[in-house]
């Protein structure tokens, strides 16, 4: 990844390293802004985890450098290599890694000694937070004098998190934080990871295998394959990238789109989202009106029709432009880009699809969407 020329040295992170272990090499030059949150994604054994575990130390590259802002923390040529004990980086692990001789608060209290907190010294040593803050921000007060062993995986989860916050790190390093959780319990914490990465103000390397994880949250993403970078940007726009479909997986092309709440209606657990003046219906969120909200619709889940559709289930039916029609990554499958007022949305078709409605760039069309295939 080069260089972004307009941004400081001192507010970026710079990976440039190669390490060899056994059969996989990890090659990487990358460098990303020192604020919100980069993700690391890619698929399993690309070299997600150990590109994170040589920014925290606990892998020594071969070769190259490791600068956090102003300050380097590996250096090959000068043979500086900063002990991950003095490196300024939190790095929360899948198992969690908690006391289980201490309760919740005794796990959090040890953080904060260790990140300078101590009675009458909360606010300045956290930099804009304090022990307070954290315990709100993930709702742990109810968990304070539970011992670790006793805790839910998710609960787990959140402690984890708040410990990590406490030791007041430089950057935050987070390997697959949510992976070992099913389903249902990642959906509850989901909410609690988004608060402490925007109100924190800490910056974030987020390792994931979940495209709806990185979605939800990541401002831009470092995809890797075969431990290299095969390409970076923001988050956006590298999902709406069909030549990247191989490495982030087959049936994941989409769209992220960003709007705001306008309505919601209880009753039909529904809320509607403007996207630049198109209106979605999605599934029942929470927050207020005017919340910014990101909207992920995969390309499998928007079909077109020519002309208005009526006496149909499907809640989005919006009037666009056809703008391309590419191959699609099987035999008879065609990827379709349509033009709404500002944003696009991706439509999966069958060249049978294409050939039956005689569908050719420039055509006016209307996108249907299902209310229930938003990821928000």
């Amino acid at each position: 990844m080069s260089a972004d020329p307009t941004m400081p040295a001192e507010s970026a992170l710079m990976v440039d390293v190669h390490l060899q272990r056994a059969d996989f090499g990890l090659t990487v030059a990358v460098e990303v802004p020192l604020e919100g949150v980069t993700a690391v994604f890619g698929a399993s054994g690309s070299g997600k985890t150990t590109l994170l575990r040589a920014v925290a130390g606990f892998e020594r590259p071969d070769r190259g450098r490791i600068v956090v802002g102003a300050e380097t923390w590996f250096d090959s040529a000068t043979r500086k290599d900063v002990p991950p004990h003095r490196r300024e980086a939190g790095f929360m692990f899948q198992d969690t890694r908690l006391f289980t001789h201490l309760d919740v608060a005794g796990n959090l209290d040890f953080a904060a000694r260790r990140g300078g907190f101590w009675p009458g010294n909360e606010g300045a040593a956290g930099g804009g937070f304090d022990r307070a803050d954290v315990v709100s921000a993930l709702d742990l007060q109810s968990l304070l004098h539970r011992r670790a062993a006793s805790l839910s995986g998710g609960e787990r989860q959140r402690v984890a998190l708040g410990r990590t916050l406490l030791t007041r790190p430089r950057i935050l390093l987070l390997d697959e934080p949510l992976a070992a959780l099913e389903r249902e319990r990642k959906a509850d914490i989901l909410p609690y990871l988004e608060e402490a990465l925007t109100s924190f103000g800490i910056p974030a390397l987020y390792v994931s295998h979940d495209i709806d994880e990185v979605a939800r949250f990541a401002d831009r993403m470092v995809l890797l394959s075969a431990g290299q970078v095969q390409a970076h940007g923001p988050t956006m726009q590298m999902l709406e990238r069909l030549d990247l479909q191989p490495a982030m997986g087959r049936f994941e092309a989409g769209v992220l789109l960003a709007g705001r709440v306008i309505r919601r209606d209880s009753r039909l657990h529904l809320t509607w989202v403007d996207v630049d003046g198109d209106e979605f219906a999605v599934p029942e969120i929470s927050g207020a009106d005017g919340q910014v909200v990101r909207l992920r619709i995969r390309a499998r889940d928007v079909a077109l029709a020519t002309r208005r559709p009526e006496g149909i289930s499907i809640r989005n039916v919006l009037p666009g432009r056809l703008l391309e029609l590419t191959p699609g990554e099987g035999p008879g499958l065609v990827e379709a880009l349509v033009q709404l007022r500002t944003a696009r949305v991706r439509s999966r078709l069958t060249l049978a699809a294409v050939e039956e409605l005689r569908l050719e760039p420039d055509m006016a069309v209307f996108a249907l969407v299902k209310t229930v295939s938003f990821g928000v």
